[in-house]
């Protein structure tokens, strides 16, 4: 069966290019209705035009749909509340969230100055914090949403030089552990997308990606899915190049050890610690303290 948004509305930040463009091209070519928000600035985040932003809702209604550009800052609660109320007033609801928006301030953590620290992670993160929350009451009251935090490879993984970036891009992925638990009883379904695609924040990354093969359009068909009818939800999609696959944080079996030679005996355990054999995936977080509890009940007993 056939993706559609027929009568959705959606808000796609940092949709003046690359993959949220592409985002809300194939929203709006599937039905939805399109909030491009873009505040237009350079990759560090300085400068801002409307330009790219109005460039794609000509490219969306001149294709027989339905979208308005507003150039509001994800770091500026009011103006995103002010976005958010907009799309209400001309079109009743906000039915998907897409959080793209986004900057980089590469440098290795010697060099880099906390200013360009706290900079990444307030538009990444409380970026997609604002957005949300300005959507998140009217989702509830309507008992449906879809939310999608675009999470990275490099929170998940690490990258040299990403520190900042990858602080962020973490920190998402336990908003969205989060977020998909509180929104589950009012089918408030909360994702992370992973992507890799060649987009002008990955342009100096060239000699090292084969470019031809990371279109964003491959990355896309992923996010239709984890905003669609049907979506899942607590998913982290990685996608690039025509590649699909999931990412799961997950917790061993571990052992048992107290004492006082404990941390010699955590050392020399380790390996046991770390094994992977009966691993899961918590539902949540007091899981963790479950595990270890019973595995303590079982000591004493």
């Amino acid at each position: 069966m056939a993706i559609r948004f027929d009568g959705k509305v959606a808000i796609v930040t940092g949709a003046g290019g690359g993959l949220g463009r592409q985002h809300a091209l194939a929203l709006a070519a599937r039905g939805a209705k399109l909030v491009i928000n873009d505040l237009g600035a350079s990759r560090d985040g300085s400068g801002g035009s409307s330009d790219a932003a109005l460039a794609v809702v000509a490219e969306i209604e001149a294709a027989g749909g339905e979208a308005i550009v507003n150039g509001a800052s994800v770091t500026d609660a009011a103006a995103v509340q002010a976005m958010v109320d907009e799309a209400v007033a001309k079109w009743g609801a906000v039915d998907i969230l897409v959080n793209n928006a986004g900057v980089l301030r590469d440098k290795s953590f010697a060099k880099m100055t906390l200013d360009d620290f706290a900079f990444v992670l307030d538009v990444h993160l409380m970026g997609a914090v604002n957005c949300t929350k300005a959507v998140w009451d009217g989702m509830r009251e309507r008992n449906y949403g879809r939310i999608v935090m675009t999470t990275s490879s490099s929170g998940l993984y690490g990258n040299f030089g990403q520190s900042n970036y990858g602080a962020a891009k973490m920190g998402l992925v336990g908003l969205m552990q989060t977020l998909s638990i509180e929104g589950a009883k009012n089918d408030i379904r909360v994702n992370c997308l992973a992507p890799t695609a060649h987009t002008r924040m990955t342009e100096d990354l060239g000699a090292a990606l084969p470019l031809e093969a990371l279109g964003p359009e491959l990355v896309t068909p992923g996010l239709l899915y984890l905003v669609s009818q049907d979506a899942p939800t607590r998913v982290i999609l990685a996608a690039g190049a025509g590649g699909f696959e999931r990412a799961y944080v997950t917790l061993t079996q571990g052992d048992f050890i107290t004492g006082a030679d404990a941390p010699e005996q955590v050392a020399a355990r380790f390996e046991a610690i770390s094994d992977r054999t009966g691993e899961i995936v918590p539902d949540m977080g007091a899981a963790q303290g479950m595990i270890e509890l019973t595995k303590a009940q079982k000591a004493h007993s």
